[in-house]
């Protein structure tokens, strides 16, 4: 469940590096966004008050449609007038945003931690006999299947339809793509609102499996998801999906058979050691420029 939901993030900035070999270091930011998104939609149509599948399926869409408009503005109004800008440039604008957004969501949404209210509850699955019984919570089995769907729709966009197509060709050569016809600036702002609504689907993912949602949530579990995408090979879909299987599981390992403290020093350790040792993660390629 851990790594399906780092999967729904790092899959957002694996495309926008993909597209434009940038970082959106406000991606998390835009997570914490479809987890408040979620919140409010729950109390606004009370939900809460029969808290079932449909109501979760109805949450997370909402999110992932606010999710979206605010990615597509955020490469309108922050990204785009850069985009000829030296990548440092990017890069500060990036945080700049990350950090605009996670002060302006204590502002709006306050500091204090609260409780997402959308709590299906199911009974748990018990499986075995008694005393050697494994018990399955049923969340966090309905989480692994929604985002195991998000993330399937999304590679069948990427290599079933026209959208894909172009996003591809996008990613391989921007002029080359302009030539043949292709809206480079649509498709750019398109990956951005995708990648973004699959964070919005993550926050109320998490909402739901974790039910504690405060403004500065997405800092530390979008620095993983990036680890997760570098892990994986940043650029590539199914890598990122792979490496953040992959950190999810190592994670929950380490929580419980050594050390729970060292958690959150895991990503970063994995990252150290991919960027000495495979700086291309599991499934890039290395692709020399010419110089």
């Amino acid at each position: 469940m851990l790594g399906s939901i780092y999967a729904l993030i790092a899959l957002g900035y694996t495309m926008v590096f993909g597209i434009l070999q940038l970082i959106n270091f406000a991606h998390g930011e835009v997570y914490m966004l479809g987890a408040f998104t979620g919140f409010y939609a729950t109390n606004w149509f009370k939900l809460a008050e029969n808290p079932s599948l449909g109501a979760l399926v109805l949450v997370m869409l909402l999110a992932m449609a606010v999710c979206a408009i605010t990615g597509f503005v955020i490469e309108r109004l922050a990204y785009r007038p850069l985009r000829k800008a030296p990548r440092i440039n990017l890069l500060i604008t990036a945080v700049g945003v990350s950090l605009l957004l996670q002060f302006s969501g204590q502002l709006f949404f306050g500091s204090d931690p609260k409780f997402f209210p959308l709590q299906p509850d199911f009974e748990p699955w018990i499986f075995g006999e008694e005393g050697n019984e494994i018990i399955v919570n049923p969340i966090s089995v309905v989480v692994l299947v929604l985002a195991l769907t998000l993330m399937v729709t999304l590679q069948y966009i990427i290599f079933r339809t026209r959208l894909g197509r172009a996003m591809r060709a996008v990613s391989f050569n921007h002029d080359l793509a302009s030539l043949m016809g292709i809206p480079t600036n649509r498709i750019i702002s398109a990956t951005f609102m995708l990648g973004s609504s699959l964070a919005g689907a993550a926050g109320v993912l998490v909402g739901v499996a974790y039910p504690k949602i405060e403004p500065l949530m997405g800092t530390m579990p979008g620095l993983k998801a990036f680890c997760a995408a570098v892990l994986g090979g940043i650029g590539n879909v199914t890598g990122a999906v792979l490496g953040s299987f992959t950190l999810g599981l190592a994670e929950m390992f380490l929580v419980a058979y050594w050390a729970p403290t060292y958690r959150d020093a895991l990503a970063f350790s994995i990252l150290i050691l991919i960027l000495l040792f495979r700086p291309t993660g599991l499934l890039g390629v290395y692709r020399p420029e010419k110089v």
